[in-house]
């Protein structure tokens, strides 16, 4: 059993920053049909972070999967999946992780609790990662207090098939069955990331997760990747050059122009493709309008002490007597 510390290794936020990553396919198994006693059985996937039910929040950091089964009762969600339920409901863990690996093909897995608020796409594609460059059967997270995560990490799935079916050989059936049970006799490597592990078993849980997306430093990727989700749109840009963008057509032209000019980039951009190097294009050209109109002010400042503008046509007129 191995612990490894990539560098750079983060949540990224639920935006999701690409750091590194794997081109092997993968499918992504979540489980999503637990109890929720300790939230009084409140329905845990549905309950929103940032807009955001956590269910979706947790298939925006997995969407890169080829094939993503959810372990429930269906229900309307952000992205597309295949619905399992394991036999009987509420057999536990393992149960449905058997119920979840019947839909999946890809040679890796990614096996998620659907309770991860601050999971992203770049953590999803660190584990990966060390998966295929290590010959571990696992990689999982652990939390603040060091403790494993199983439910947040990337399995071999030839790996989890063969133990699952050696649990049922011994006991006949999964049902009750710990996840202990399987992670125990794999062999795992571990990565420390307390902010992608923290999940949300209680009320408090939710209202410490509520809160972090609200400071100053996470807010408005939470609520770009809000958005892009609500939206339906799958696009990694810039938002350094649009707020720049916003800042020049607020200053140089009149505030209500910003949000307005922003608008206009993205409406041009679709037009023209609609991927990152259209937004920043579209967001040059306005920048550099922004810009010019700013400068047609400078020179009223000049022309106190007698200058003429740069464009200024001369005054060719003869001089009255």
């Amino acid at each position: 059993m191995t612990e490894y510390q990539p560098p750079g290794v983060s949540s990224g936020g639920p935006s999701g920053d690409r750091r590194g990553g794997s081109d092997a396919a993968y499918d992504a198994v979540v489980l999503a049909g637990g109890a929720a006693r300790r939230l009084g059985g409140a329905d845990k996937p549905g309950v929103r972070v940032g807009g955001r039910a956590l269910l979706d929040r947790v298939l925006a950091a997995c969407a890169d999967a080829r094939t993503t089964v959810v372990v429930a009762g269906p229900r309307p969600t952000a992205r597309p999946v295949i619905w399992a339920r394991e036999e009987p409901p509420g057999g536990g863990p393992l149960a449905a992780l058997d119920a979840g690996l019947r839909h999946t093909t890809a040679g890796h897995v990614v096996l998620l609790s659907a309770d991860l608020p601050f999971l992203g796409r770049g953590t999803v594609e660190a584990l990966l990662a060390v998966l295929s460059g290590g010959t571990a059967d696992g990689v999982l997270l652990t939390d603040s207090d060091g403790r494993d995560q199983p439910l947040v990490a990337a399995y071999r799935t030839s790996s989890l098939r063969r133990e699952l079916t050696a649990l049922t050989g011994r006991h006949g059936d999964l049902t009750g069955l710990p996840l202990r049970r399987l992670t125990g006799a794999l062999d795992l490597t571990r990565i420390s990331d307390p902010v992608a592990s923290f999940d949300c078993d209680t009320w408090d849980d939710i209202a410490t997760a509520r809160a972090r997306i609200r400071e100053h430093g996470h807010v408005l990727d939470e609520w770009i990747s809000a958005v892009k989700d609500e939206l339906g749109i799958d696009l990694d840009v810039d938002t350094g050059v649009l707020l720049d963008l916003a800042r020049d057509a607020a200053h140089g032209v009149a505030r209500p122009a910003a949000p307005l000019t922003t608008f206009l980039v993205g409406y041009a951009a679709a037009r023209a493709g609609g991927d990152r190097e259209a937004v920043a294009e579209a967001a040059r050209k306005a920048a550099a309008l922004a810009l010019r109109w700013a400068d047609e002010d400078a020179p009223a400042a000049g022309t106190a002490s007698g200058d003429a503008a740069p464009d200024a046509t001369p005054d060719t007129r003869p001089e009255a007597e």
